[in-house]
């Protein structure tokens, strides 16, 4: 298809450089040809200069002498560069870079081209910046001079190194002779405006030099129009650069810049996988396959050296493909299907050795691995696949997969440099796979860690049903400290706890387990829930202690612990529930008709903010039999559009349902949170009161006299004998024997016995000391002191 010369004319669209200052000299030293540039550097103007010795702008004779020597050296060295001081025509001098260089014509004709550069008049902007470096350097610059009809006259040796062509076979001719049609078209448009005009243009074309074929270059091609002693034009002089490098490594920063915005986006190390395969295609190759080791995707770290005793290589699992048309390469795998390789392919060494592989010619027909591998090999056959790189993802020493890169439809092989940029784009992927792996690694055990601390089974014995819920957060926050417990106290009764520690991680989450041990060991002290949380209090800020004294660096301020807290004390023997909390959302309580109420529940503070005993404040409040308790964290009645009072009312609309069972409720209040994923963990604890039946419990006053002691065995065998619980008369009258001895004489009056028959038999002695009951050790002949030690021995508490 031909292209007309205006069509041509819009399409190059050539940039000016009006700085740029030609001179031609001929063998004799007189100038032949002037250019507007040269005009506004020096002043001169063509008629005042053309026709005369070059040496007419030197300032004085001794540069003019200078000028001679340099001639000479010119000859001798075919050129020149150097600064040299030359006359304005206003009577100042300027200091200038000249490059001298040789040009041939026809019949071995020469003559000279003077490149003169002043470096602090040109702007940034004005002068391509690969000629002006050139012309600063030795760098080769390509150098023709044509006529008005375009045909070569003159031409430097370093013109040849560009194209190929020799001098013999230039000169006269067009550039349709040396270049394909439509880049010879475009050059001789703006050739065409230059003459027409005047001014310099810029422009780029492609050419295949002998040295590095097939490989495409491109040249940068100043043009400037030479005028004769009229001003007229006499003809256009071209200085070529080789720009190929400076245009791949523009490619090459803003694919790198693409980069960094498209790939590693989430912290799914399947879709970074996918975003790596789509980048470069097609900026860097027709087809693109990114594959993971099988364990990646899980979280696990591969295995460092790959290779069983067998040799074979691990398996891969399909993270990314890319392709320019998927009708062109139909892979007998898909994306997350599982790839196997065999140990004898340039993919399984890659593997191996951790190092790419580069095949610019891809051979699928006598390759070792082709005959082990003949699926794969005739899909890359079918698939015009002719150049080949397989690049290693490492990081940390470690190699996660590998990246395959292809051509088909692009008929210039890979190169160095091609694998160059594949590598670096490989790397900044693996950075953001080892960023996922790290992220799904402490995830995954805080996750572990958060489960394994909760409880697995909640049992609430004879004093309530319980029922629990606990749903993680989405990926993109983490996992939080939230726990529940529930916990069998002396009597029959029942401590049910909730708390949500402050934060996200693995750090959240072992906090959670400390404060939770903590907490189980003060409920073994059958503290009030106000004096449990003010100890809990300050296991917090002695966690917070520690965290400063452990501190590495001073300037880093350490994580402070905070956590809420809810936690109550149900007795199924007088259906009363003591609760405190600690800065956390109040309980609903759902009585057995299915009306909620939350309970005016002082709020308390936070934990760890050490404000005291009068931080915390017990209620008491007694419950009908059936009634439900619901202690959750703040995930399940807070979002970003909602606030509390809105949450708690949904909560309570879920859990006004008289008659359904406790799982059904927890999966009722649950689905009630809204559709977009949550923030913070949500946890849910249900439990529903029993009473024990009054038949259930005998208890007696006794006075604080050790003659009570009989009295006591008999009053615990005769009701004993009446729940039919016979066998068990003669170790419970040794337990209440020693306990009610013990009261009597360590403690403080009135003493209390009390029997309680559920799931197992309790034995209560009470009185009214403060001090808390301790074994001793006695000596080995010591008559008194193994009391505790016998009822521990006779008992399970």
């Amino acid at each position: 298809m031909n292209t007309n010369q205006s069509e041509l004319a819009e399409l190059v669209n050539p940039s000016e450089t009006p700085d740029a200052a030609i001179a031609m000299i001929d063998a004799e030293g007189t100038v032949v040809g002037w250019t507007q540039a040269a005009e506004q550097l020096v002043g001169f103007s063509a008629g005042e200069v053309v026709g005369r010795p070059a040496a007419h702008v030197l300032p004085s004779a001794e540069d003019a002498l200078r000028a001679t020597a340099l001639a000479e050296q010119c000859r001798a060295q075919g050129g020149w560069s150097g600064t040299m001081t030359v006359r304005h025509r206003g009577g100042h001098t300027l200091t200038l870079t000249l490059r001298v260089s040789l040009l041939w014509g026809g019949n071995e004709s020469l003559r000279w081209l003077v490149s003169v550069t002043d470096i602090g008049a040109l702007s940034s902007g004005a002068m391509n910046g690969s000629l002006r470096e050139s012309l600063l350097t030795h760098a080769p610059i390509g150098i023709v001079v044509r006529d008005l009809q375009l045909r070569c006259t003159w031409v430097n040796d370093a013109m040849e190194l560009h194209d190929g062509i020799p001098h013999d076979r230039r000169f006269g001719r067009r550039l349709k002779d040396s270049l394909p049609g439509f880049e010879a078209e475009a050059l001789e448009v703006v050739m065409r405006q230059v003459l027409e005009s005047g001014t310099t243009m810029v422009h780029e074309y492609r050419a295949w030099p002998p040295t590095d074929r097939p490989r495409e270059h491109v040249f940068s091609a100043s043009f400037f129009c030479l005028q004769d002693a009229d001003g007229k034009p006499l003809g256009v002089c071209s200085l070529s650069v080789d720009v190929t490098g400076n245009r791949r490594a523009r490619e090459r920063l803003a694919i790198l810049s693409e980069a960094s915005t498209r790939i590693g986006s989430t912290l799914d190390v399947m879709q970074t996988g996918q975003e790596l395969a789509d980048l470069t295609v097609p900026l860097l190759a027709d087809h693109a396959i990114v594959d993971l080791v099988e364990s990646v995707p899980f979280g696990l770290d591969p295995s460092g050296q790959f290779g069983t005793a067998n040799g074979r290589p691990p398996a891969l699992r399909r993270a990314g493909v890319a392709t320019i048309d998927l009708g062109v390469l139909e892979l007998p795998w898909v994306r997350e299907e599982v790839v196997h390789v065999h140990q004898a392919s340039p993919f399984a060494g890659v593997l191996r050795t951790g190092r790419s592989h580069l095949e610019p010619v891809l051979n699928t027909q006598a390759s070792p691995w082709v005959h082990h591998d003949p699926v794969r090999a005739q899909k890359v056959r079918d698939s015009g696949v002719h150049s080949l790189m397989v690049v290693p993802i490492r990081a940390r020493r470690c190699v996660l997969g590998l990246a395959l890169f292809g051509r088909s439809e692009e008929q210039t092989p890979f190169q160095e440099d091609d694998l160059l940029l594949a590598e670096e784009l490989v790397t900044r992927a693996a950075l953001c796979l080892d960023n996922a792996l790290r992220y799904a690694r402490e995830r995954t055990a805080a996750l572990t860690l958060q489960r394994d601390l909760l409880p697995h089974r909640v049992r609430g014995g004879a004093a309530v049903e319980v029922a629990s819920r606990y749903v993680p957060a989405d990926m993109d926050h983490g996992v939080g400290g939230d726990w529940f417990d529930v916990i069998g106290l002396s009597g029959a009764r029942v401590a049910l706890v909730i708390g949500d520690v402050v934060g996200h991680g693995i750090h959240a989450a072992a906090t959670m387990g400390r404060l939770r041990t903590a907490l189980r060991t003060l409920a073994d002290l059958d503290l009030p829930p106000d004096e449990l949380l003010t100890h809990l209090d300050d296991t917090v800020q002695r966690l917070n202690e520690e965290n400063e004294a452990d501190a590495d660096d001073p300037d880093q301020v350490p994580a402070a612990v905070g956590a809420t807290c809810l936690y109550a004390v149900y007795d199924p023997v007088t259906r009363r529930c003591t609760m405190a909390r600690a800065g956390h959302p109040p309980p609903a309580i759902i009585d057995p008709q299915g009306r909620v109420t939350f309970p005016g529940l002082p709020a308390g503070a936070p934990l760890g903010l050490g404000l005291g005993v009068l931080a915390f404040e017990s209620v008491e409040l007694e419950l009908p039999e059936g009634s439900v308790l619901a202690f959750y964290t703040d995930g399940l009645v807070e979002s970003r559009d909602d606030d509390l009072d809105v949450g708690m009312r949904r909560l309570g609309a879920a859990l006004a349902q008289s008659g359904r069972s406790l799982e059904d409720l927890c999966s009722e209040a649950v689905e009630t949170l809204p559709a977009r994923t949550h923030s913070d963990d949500v946890t849910l604890l249900l439990a529903r009161t029993r009473a024990l039946h009054p038949a259930r419990v005998a208890s007696w006053d006794l006075p604080n006299e050790l003659a009570a002691v009989r009295t006591t065995r008999h009053l615990a065998a005769r009701q004993l004998s009446a729940w039919g619980m016979e066998p068990l008369i003669a170790t419970v009258e040794l337990i209440v024997s020693e306990l009610v001895t013990n009261a009597i004489r360590y403690g403080g009056g009135p003493v209390r016995l009390r029997l309680i028959q559920h799931q197992v038999l309790t034995c209560e002695v009470s009185d009214a000391g403060t001090s808390h009951p301790r074994p001793r050790h006695p000596r080995t002949l010591a008559e008194n002191g193994r009391g505790l030690f016998l009822v521990a021995q006779l008992s399970r508490r």
